[in-house]
């Protein structure tokens, strides 16, 4: 087992419902991504915020108006730290409720979906993708979340 951890900041008050599972929940997602990958003993640190920090984030560093679930900003190599995640607690709120899960399960689904990113896997091209896809499926299976690719 590596030293990997996520930490979590908390920066909107909209996630303090759920922080009493999600110190647990980031405990458990960076133990499965380990797991599975060759996973440096670093950390990341995981934002929870608003969507309206999170869609100045995604306008200033993607040039994309609007808030997103999740954003990834890989740290340089050598930097201490693989990275920095924001998730932002709106949308991840009305797409659970959209796609019939909880909003710790797809917290969980987004989280290891940021870390995988900070370690340079991308779903931009369709084999990306599946190898992207099934680690995630991999890790939440592990964690008794269902397959977030498959309806429900």
């Amino acid at each position: 087992m590596t030293g990997f951890a996520l930490d979590l900041c908390v920066e909107d008050e909209a996630w303090d419902g759920h922080l009493d599972a999600i110190g647990p929940l980031a405990v458990a997602v960076a133990h499965e991504v380990a797991a599975r990958i060759d996973v440096p003993d670093l950390e990341a640190a995981v934002l929870l915020t608003s969507d309206t920090a999170v869609a100045a984030l995604n306008g200033q560093w993607r040039g994309k108006p609007g808030p997103t679930n999740v954003l990834s900003f890989p740290a340089p190599e050598g930097a201490g730290t693989l990275g920095d995640i924001a998730l932002a607690h709106g949308v991840i709120a009305r797409e659970a409720a959209a796609q019939g899960k909880t909003v710790l399960d797809h917290t969980a689904h987004l989280m290891v979906h940021g870390v995988l990113h900070l370690l340079g896997y991308d779903h931009e091209a369709d084999d990306e993708a599946a190898e992207m896809e099934g680690l995630e499926v991999e890790c939440l299976a592990a964690l008794g979340i269902a397959n977030p690719y498959e309806d429900p």
